[in-house]
């Protein structure tokens, strides 16, 4: 059992270093972002503590055949119970709100012919060369090379001044890279636009082109920016503007021809081609077809109201001509692929690659690279913004992906993630010494063949509401779940920026893509936008648990991750496991985020979650019972 069993040092020391580089020990979660997921060494734990007999500690990197168990994830959203028990053999049903959850976790979960996507993913990356690469290629400054390929293009939003009508650029700093993986600091010149490459930030010195002093502070702060014509203060951000106008004005590329005597990165200010390839894309942009570019509002919400706040109103407006241009072919290009499983693999690479082809992405001035939107759970909206090449860059020599944010990075994390499906491993530690263990035995899926024979699991996914699907009284042998945070995250107003854009790319096909939005009364976060308050968090979760406990056969596990840093948001965990019936008989810690998560990090969130491990025939003392809040205390 979990309570006898469960190794915490062990698991937590797991769960620590897969939090540092998630993807490098679980590929799979690579098929697509979704948020907080949990780290799938812990799932994989509990689930050998309750049902495995070897000591955990050996038993983890052995292969499992739990064959026969069914295990229930009420709330799957991105899938790690169900990938961790479809691994070890459990047949598995999960059930999600969000049309998005279903689709990722029913990607992770789909047997795809890897060689076969491969091919179907360079060929799109091929022909969509051949449609936009020409919109991201740049003249080298140092060799003179025409083929240089643009890794970013650096824009910064503009506005016109209230007072003169003259153009207003919002720097909020002249500091593009700094010195840590580049030889010098990049600093743009406010005068003439020019960039310097300067040793010392604190003294930057003047501008080589134009002799001006040089500076890494700017003039937009605190929502302001004075004119540099007129000396007009002006405030930003301004709805009734309408859409946010934006001026490219750095460039970091990849030139080839001269990499081998060049030392660092290669950074340029625009020159007049560059400008004239962003109106050419402007241009072919009218003659697209637009059925798959999403013109859908934006509707208001706790997180969209930020993007409404700075005059975006509907999805599109989030992209620039460039990126809609490009976007449209790929969806294109992807609906002509005539194998179901590898048009929807294709189908979910444009929907992640969403994340770095928008127009609020940041520029990493450290690591050198952009930052995706969702890098923070919100709509980060900045003043300077990073546009990626579509396609990615790959040095033609070495064959390495170089930089950030294209199809190739997006197409070859995939792969890597359904190559895991096929031979997963473990990854294991021995002081400062790491090996990979293959698990063989195990494999991850719906099917595969294996020496000509096709073996199945049973894998049931539903986009439906758990508290209203009925499921056999005594039929489900753990529940294993990570429920929503509260109000931590708003998985529906996220996750509505790539589902309209996959709706209208595969929405005819998929059922659980007829709602116009991923948004729903059904979801449980608390929202002060659509109304969703703490007793609207607490009756949602009580009625599920309380279906699910119902599921569970007499004394099997009822297992979840949970942490809040407001107490009250326990009053609802305490209220669904007594309305379910349910004995909390352990409570386990275990890592969850990295204290330098981006959003933990300066906020006293905790990075260590709570396992409550639950059962119908547990019992618990009448002394440990509270009455109030502050009890929790």
């Amino acid at each position: 059992m979990i309570e006898r069993r469960f190794d915490v040092p062990f698991v937590a020391d797991l769960a620590l270093r897969e939090k540092q580089i998630q993807q490098n020990y679980r590929p799979v979660i690579a098929v697509h972002k979704w948020f907080a997921r949990r780290p799938g060494t812990l799932f994989r734990s509990l689930l050998l503590a309750e049902f495995g007999t070897d000591p955990l500690r050996e038993a983890f990197y052995q292969a499992q055949d739990l064959h026969g168990l069914h295990v229930l994830d009420p709330f799957m959203g991105g899938g790690t119970p169900l990938i961790e028990a479809n691994r070890a053999g459990c047949r598995v049903t999960g059930y999600d709100v969000n049309p998005m959850a279903y689709w990722i976790v029913r990607q992770e979960l789909s047997y795809l012919d890897v060689a076969h996507y491969r091919v179907a993913a360079e060929q799109l990356r091929e022909t969509l060369s051949h449609l936009v690469g020409d919109l991201y290629k740049t003249t080298c400054i140092h060799c003179g090379s025409t083929d240089a390929d643009v890794k970013y293009f650096l824009w910064v939003k503009t506005k016109r001044c209230t007072s003169c009508g003259e153009e207003i650029r919002l720097y909020p700093g002249y500091l593009v890279a700094e010195n840590r993986r580049h030889p010098l600091n990049v600093v743009l010149c406010p005068e003439c636009s020019s960039l310097n490459e300067v040793p010392d930030r604190r003294d930057p010195g003047s501008c080589r082109a134009c002799g001006r002093p040089l500076t890494i502070t700017g003039p937009a702060a605190r929502n302001q920016c004075q004119c540099p014509h007129c000396g007009q203060p002006n405030r930003y951000p301004s709805p009734s503007s309408g859409v946010p106008q934006h001026a490219m004005f750095a460039i970091e590329y990849y030139c080839a021809a001269c990499r081998g005597e060049h030392k660092g990165r290669f950074f340029k200010a625009p020159d007049a081609d560059d400008f004239i390839k962003y109106r050419l894309a402007q241009e072919r942009l009218v003659s697209v077809e637009k059925r798959f570019i999403p013109d859908e509002e934006i509707p208001t919400g706790d997180e969209t109201t930020r993007l409404l706040r700075w005059g975006y109103r509907r999805y599109s407006d989030l992209f620039n001509s460039r990126q809609l241009l490009s976007l449209a072919a790929i969806c294109h290009l992807t609906s002509l692929e005539e194998e179901e499983r590898t048009r929807y693999a294709l189908a979910t690479n444009l929907s992640d690659l969403l994340r770095y082809q928008n127009m609020l992405c940041r520029y990493d001035t450290m690591a050198l690279k952009s930052l995706d939107i969702f890098s923070v759970h919100g709509f980060p909206v900045g003043l300077v913004q990073c546009e990626s090449n579509v396609l990615g860059v790959r040095d033609p020599e070495s064959r390495k992906v170089v930089g950030s944010g294209g199809w190739l990075n997006i197409m070859e994390k995939y792969a890597k993630a359904k190559e895991y499906c096929v031979d997963p491993f473990e990854t294991h530690h021995d002081g400062k010494r790491k090996r990979r263990i293959r698990i063989r035995g195990e494999w991850i899926g719906d099917r595969r063949s294996d020496d000509g024979h096709t073996l199945t699991k049973h894998v049931s996914l539903a986009c439906a509401d758990a508290a209203r699907h009925r499921i056999a009284p005594g039929t489900v042998d753990a529940v294993l779940t990570d429920p929503p945070y509260y109000g931590n995250v708003q998985y529906a107003e996220l996750m509505d920026f790539c589902y309209v854009w996959l709706r209208r790319l595969v929405g005819s096909d998929v059922p659980e893509f007829r709602a116009p939005t991923t948004r729903t009364m059904d979801e449980l976060t608390v929202n002060g936008n659509l109304g969703r308050d703490l007793a609207h968090f607490t009756s949602g979760l009580s009625a599920t648990f309380k279906n699910a406990a119902d599921a569970l056969k007499r004394g099997s596990p009822f297992a979840f991750t949970y942490h809040h840093n407001d107490l009250k948001a326990y009053l609802p965990v305490a209220v669904a496991l007594l309305d379910a019936s349910l004995a909390c008989t352990a409570s386990l810690p275990c890592p969850a985020e990295m204290g330098a998560s981006i959003h933990i990090s300066k906020t006293r969130s905790s990075v260590v979650d709570t396992v409550f491990v639950c059962r119908t025939t547990g019992r618990v003392r009448r002394s440990l019972l509270i009455d109030s809040v502050t009890g929790l205390l």
